[in-house]
């Protein structure tokens, strides 16, 4: 499987050392990373994708070690139900957070609704204005030909 031993391998290209700058600002710091990835235009750029929110472990089907009602618990019955009990906790305030969520969520698009709403209303207000005074001036336009044509 070795190749001829004595055959020394060729050097691989060295990069230039970059010198190490330390971003004074978001700026500075958006501006150097947009030189690195314009060094080398060819290669890749690795989007991540949005990662998915945390949600808790559902609760099992079947409970298999239930604690006994008989008195004498061992040692390490207490941290089971801890353990248990502060999964019961996380996913009640998981749940009570994602109605939050929810809520919030209804009530911006409600709002955007209403907003929707009223812009709607004043574009028809203006136009019905804008309507009006063109009927007014082909009103007059008439009238003025009618007074020309009286006369002559």
């Amino acid at each position: 499987n070795m190749a001829a031993p004595s055959a020394p391998r060729p050097p691989r290209p060295r990069k230039e050392p970059q010198p190490l700058v330390i971003p004074r600002s978001a700026a500075e710091e958006q501006r150097l990373r947009l030189e690195r990835l314009m060094r080398n235009p060819d290669k890749t750029v690795p989007i991540p994708e949005k990662l998915n929110e945390w949600a808790p472990r559902p609760p099992p089907e079947f409970v298999r070690d239930v604690m006994g009602s008989s008195a004498g618990a061992g040692s390490g019955e207490f941290h089971v139900y801890r353990h248990l009990r502060r999964r019961e906790y996380q996913r009640q305030d998981f749940m009570d957070a994602m109605a939050e969520k929810q809520r919030l969520d209804e009530e911006f698009q409600k709002k955007l609704e209403r907003n929707k709403m009223i812009a709607e209303e004043q574009t028809a207000k203006r136009r019905r204005k804008r309507q009006k005074l063109k009927e007014k001036k082909l009103q007059a336009k008439k009238n003025k030909l009618e007074q020309k044509k009286q006369e002559k």
